[in-house]
Formats: structure tokens, sequence, C-alpha cells
């Protein structure tokens, strides 16, 4: 009878666990997916995706992370120069005739609070790499119309040449046009889906 019921204990506290996680989409219009790269070796030039999709699944109370999964239509991405922005989506860089989209999937989540670091795959131009986001699940609040919104931050440094962005133009005065590494960072308001 004990045992029984230390067994039934352990299922209510793990069905509990599951209960309290509830899932967010994440809202475009108060999110931002930035990116920022070296550019000529002093300056550095940003940009953004403007459309995306994401879900999270997360706990309020315990400001935790159960997963995270992205889809990014590349052909919105925005660094405030159409000439560049074109560069950027043709066969030199993100090839988005044959790769529209980049996807992020998470495996694996640890931390909590602003101590959360997010496992998982990247995939750009075809190329899957595993990476770590490193963020905070800054806690949840509900809007003027009812709605459980949800705020989080990440962001992680990848090598660009890692998913075969591999153009660039060498300097006169020594090094590229284009830096190696670039740094994503992300500011996400979701919304607790009913």
């Amino acid at each position: 009878m004990i045992k029984n019921l230390g067994i039934v204990t352990v299922a209510l506290l793990l069905s509990a666990q599951f209960v309290s996680a509830a899932v967010y989409q994440v809202d475009p219009a108060h999110s931002q997916v930035q990116f920022t790269v070296d550019h000529l070796v002093f300056f550095k030039v940003s940009g953004t995706f403007d459309d995306y999709q994401a879900e999270i699944e997360a706990d309020p109370a315990t400001k935790t992370l159960n997963s995270a999964t992205a889809t990014i239509k590349v052909d919105s991405i925005n660094t405030r120069e159409t000439k560049r922005d074109n560069h950027l989506r043709s066969a030199d860089f993100f090839d988005v005739a044959n790769h529209p989209e980049l996807t992020f999937v998470s495996k694996k989540v640890e931390g909590a609070g602003d101590a959360i670091t997010v496992y998982g795959d990247l995939t750009i131009r075809g190329t899957t790499k595993e990476v770590a986001l490193k963020g905070s699940f800054r806690g949840q609040n509900t809007d003027p119309w009812g709605n459980q919104r949800a705020g989080f931050a990440a962001s992680t440094v990848i090598n660009r040449h890692d998913f075969g962005l591999n153009w660039n133009k060498a300097l006169e005065t020594g090094g590229f046009v284009v830096g190696d590494n670039v740094t994503i960072t992300l500011e996400i308001e979701a919304v607790q889906a009913k």
C-alpha cells in the first residue's frame, strides 16, 4: 500500500510539472530576430529577419523552457539597404531560391530564470549544426485583452562559414569585407495558446 502510494505521488508530481507548462506562439509584432556581423573590419552591420513563426513550451511558475522551434523566411532579411539585402538573398550568401527558410529545433534545455541554455539544431542553407542559445525567461503578464504573454531573450554566436555562407573580398589594407562571426540576438514576446 505504501509502495503504491509512493508511485502515485511521484506520478502526480510529474503530471503537475507537465500541466503547468504552457505553449506560447511568438508575436512577431512585438519581437525581434536580429543579427550583427563585422563589416570592413572596424564597423558592424546589423539586420533583422521580419517574417517568422516560432513556438515555445515553457513553465512560467519555474521560469523554465521545455522546447523551442522556429521557422524564418530568409527573404524577409532587412539590413535597411536594398542592394545589400538582395546580395544576401543571392547564391553568394543565403541562396533563397534554393533554401528559402532557416529553422531551429531545440534538443535539450538547461537552467531556469536568467540562466537558460537551449541546445538545438540550426539549419541555414541546407546545413544543420548544433548551437547553444543562452538567455532568460523574463516573466509573464496579462495584456489588456486577457492574453497571457511571456518574455524571452537569447543570443548566440555562429561562424557563418559553418553554414556555407562563404562569400568575401579581401581589403587592400588587410582583413576582409565581411567578418566570420555572426551574433544572433532574440528579443521575444509570445502569447500563450488557448
